[in-house]
């Protein structure tokens, strides 16, 4: 019986958790930063202060990811490299798929908002992402 009610537990939870829509999609578009990495052993590592933020432009399906570096005049010092990415549906989930001449691979979303992006690749790893939020010292 305790099965049997554990597991109609955890179906209502699936059920009832928000699924991500092609609109939330949009929420990829902007900076951000890494607030912690999961790893599938349970183990955390947080990341108090970044140095290089994430910039993430998207649209229609497809963009690219690049490392920017703040400054503190509240602009951005970055490269011309871009990881390329397209997203991809299967089964209801969203993935980012990224191919370069040395690599592939991809990652889901498990989920995006305009405030937090949670990402998971093949190994396991969790990424959770806070909208990065500018320090301007000019004020």
């Amino acid at each position: 019986m305790r099965k049997l009610v554990s597991l109609l537990l955890i179906f209502c939870f699936l059920a009832c958790s928000e699924k991500i829509s092609v609109s939330d999609l949009n929420n990829i578009n902007g900076y951000w930063e890494i607030e912690e990495v999961k790893f599938p052993d349970g183990e955390t590592k947080e990341y108090d202060l970044n140095l290089t933020i994430d910039y993430f432009e998207y649209n229609n399906m497809k963009g690219f990811r690049k490392k920017v570096q703040p400054t503190f005049d509240g602009t951005y010092n970055t490269s011309s490299d871009a990881e390329s990415f397209k997203v991809n549906e299967r089964d209801g989930l969203f993935w980012m798929n990224y191919q370069n001449d040395l690599s592939s691979w991809e990652e889901q979303i498990i989920e995006i908002n305009k405030t937090k992006m949670v990402v998971k690749n093949k190994e396991g790893l969790s990424y959770h992402y806070r909208r990065f939020q500018p320090i301007n010292a000019k004020e």
